[in-house]
């Protein structure tokens, strides 16, 4: 948009979760840490840099759903440990609180590592066994009645397994919903992104209606000395975008 204004968010304090009773598709030394919301949100800008997310977010209103579709992507590996992850929520930009649900693709050690998991922040995160390889079609969708109870779906399309989750969170204000990349952060800060090449999304709807049709703020990911992390195309269709990495 010729006239966009940047904002920059303020990535807030995060937690670090090691990854309890890993099934067999996911090597025990992977070490995940918590993809964490940020709680900052200017809802007059438009355009926006954030230290950990790359994605779009709808502010201004309430949201009670949010849902869209992604392939999980081949992370590069060196010997140094980075971390990527994938996903959809509400809440997160402009509250304290987070309904979030999606996947993870780290490098530990040299050595990919996949999972997915879900988040009611302030609770810690949670981590689902099931196997994730790249490649896989996943659904997400968060939905809440707006009474405070929350449904969070997670669907592997091609390894044909899905898990839904039910939770009660009565202080969520339903001020955003978000499709993101994201380098997740630790108790010392954003941590080193891992190379995804290019996650698409599509599909991505808010309260029932295209991404694009709940005007939302545009985010690319940067540093504060201005060094790009990955950076968010246009939406096609409403609901189709991709989330392409830069640097670590």
């Amino acid at each position: 948009m010729s006239k966009a204004l940047r904002r920059t968010f303020v990535a807030a304090t995060s937690l670090l979760a090691l990854l309890a009773g890993a099934s067999p598709a996911l090597p025990t030394q992977g070490t995940f840490l918590a993809p964490i919301a940020e709680h900052h949100h200017d809802s007059s800008l438009m355009y926006g840099t954030s230290s950990n997310w790359s994605g779009y977010a709808a502010t201004g209103g309430k949201f009670t759903s949010v849902s869209a579709e992604w392939v999980q992507p081949t992370v590069t590996c060196t010997k140094t440990d980075t971390w990527s992850a994938f996903w959809i929520g509400l809440d997160g930009d402009g509250s304290r609180t987070v309904e979030q649900i999606g996947t993870e693709a780290d490098c530990s050690g040299g050595t990919p590592v996949y999972g997915s998991w879900y988040e009611m922040y302030p609770a810690y995160p949670a981590y689902f066994n099931n196997a994730v390889h790249p490649g896989d079609h996943f659904t997400a969708s968060v939905t809440t009645t707006g009474n405070g109870v929350f449904n969070l779906t997670l669907r592997n399309v091609t390894r044909n397994w899905s898990r839904s989750i039910a939770k009660s969170l009565k202080s969520a204000t339903l001020a955003s919903a978000e499709v993101i990349a994201e380098a997740p952060s630790s108790s010392t800060g954003v941590l080193p992104l891992a190379d995804f090449g290019t996650v698409g999304f599509t599909n991505a709807k808010v309260n029932g209606k295209s991404l694009g049709a709940s005007n939302p703020s545009v985010i690319d990911m940067a540093t504060k000395d201005g060094v790009t992390k990955a950076t968010t195309s246009g939406i096609t269709d409403g609901t189709a975008f991709s989330v392409t990495w830069k640097h670590s």
